[in-house]
């Protein structure tokens, strides 16, 4: 396997350690890293998408909490600690609202502090360090294991298409959907992709395509609109992307375009699948009406990437995500198994032995 560049890294000690992530707004044309040495550069690179998918922004966010309590001396007081970690948590949680990933890595951060407060402030620090590795690794793991279980739902020459980018660049491993692509792969099996190029930000031209090269995989990029046609050409023999957050009942939420994407399988009779983590999972949501759905700016669609394609003043409506109704999917792939069909005792079935009810902001 070709050697691949790491999504994100942490380099160093708790104290004067710093997060080293690919810039993926460089991406394809420049792989470029950049060192977030503050919260607020890993608040910014959360919001600006340099570091996007869900389980990379967990991943991200935890190890921004270790970052932001480095502005403390080294002998602060443990209050002193617990008001800086609620601060920078809090400060974290404002760069996306969608993606559960970051409020559990969070949550699970604050927990850490409150199950050891017998430690000093140093070793808190530290603490935090040990537990946001920790986070990494479960997330590596995680993507290997859904990988496993998903590559069981593809066969030998199949086209798959994918929407948006839930590759390594989305993780830290090597992804969710993209990882059930891989794992088939590593089996000997041979597959052709089909990316959407994802508007308006084109995630899937700009970094999915750019995956799949770096694998040897067989990727073909279409536009957005393309994909009910490709179907339509029998070109299209499963669709499987990623996950944002995914509600108790199973509705799915996903990169704009994931739904007319499901509609579109739905109408071909060809499988849609979702490949998540359970940490992606928000028991304390019934359904995909309660997901808060980010609005991001206009200019990404009247100005995107510098050139002005629309008039000036026009107004613009973007959410960067959509809802997918679990009647249009036909599994979810988790680390822990693969949940069909996906109705609420599927996942609660699935999800029983360890979920606990996020309180999601």
């Amino acid at each position: 396997m070709p050697e691949v560049t790491p999504t994100l890294r942490w380099i160093g000690t708790a104290r004067d350690g710093y997060l080293r992530m690919i810039d993926q707004t460089r991406l394809p044309v420049e792989l470029i890293e950049i060192d977030c040495r503050t919260v607020e550069d890993v608040w910014e690179a959360i919001k600006s998408l340099r570091v996007r998918g869900a389980p990379a922004i967990g991943v991200t966010a935890a190890y921004g909490v270790v970052v932001g309590l480095q502005t403390l001396p080294g002998d602060v007081d443990r209050a002193d600690l617990d008001s800086r970690l609620e601060e920078v948590c809090t400060d974290l949680a404002s760069s996306r609202p969608t993606a559960v990933n970051l409020f559990w890595s969070l949550e699970r951060m604050r927990q850490t502090a409150m199950n050891a407060a017998d430690l000093n402030a140093t070793m808190m620090h530290e603490r935090l360090l040990v537990e946001a590795r920790r986070i990494e690794t479960e997330d590596r793991e995680m993507c290997s294991a859904i990988g496993r279980h998903g590559a069981e739902l593809l066969n030998d020459g199949q086209g798959v298409l994918t929407h948006c980018n839930a590759g390594a660049l989305a993780t830290a491993g090597d992804g969710t959907a993209l990882s059930v692509i891989f794992a088939a792969a590593a089996q000997g099996r041979s597959l052709h992709v089909y990316a959407d190029e994802t508007r308006p930000l084109l995630q899937g031209a700009r970094l999915t395509t750019w995956e799949l090269r770096q694998r040897n995989i067989p990727v073909t990029l279409i536009c957005d609109s393309m994909a009910g046609w490709v179907m339509q050409e029998g070109k299209i023999d499963a669709v499987i992307t990623g996950a944002d957050r995914i509600a108790a009942d199973g509705d799915v939420c996903n990169k704009i375009g994931t739904y007319s994407v499901a509609l579109l399988a739905k109408a071909h009779n060809i499988p849609f699948y979702v490949a998540a983590p359970s940490s992606t999972f928000d028991l304390s949501l019934d359904s995909g009406t309660e997901i808060p759905i980010e609005q991001r700016a206009a200019e990404e669609i009247t100005e995107g990437f510098g050139r002005t394609t629309a008039p000036t003043g026009i107004e613009v409506y973007n959410p960067a995500f959509d809802v997918t109704p679990a009647k249009y999917v036909s599994a979810i792939v988790t680390e822990r198994g693969v949940i069909q069909p996906v109705n609420r005792e599927t996942v609660t079935a699935m999800l029983a032995p360890t979920a606990k009810s996020q309180a999601v902001p």
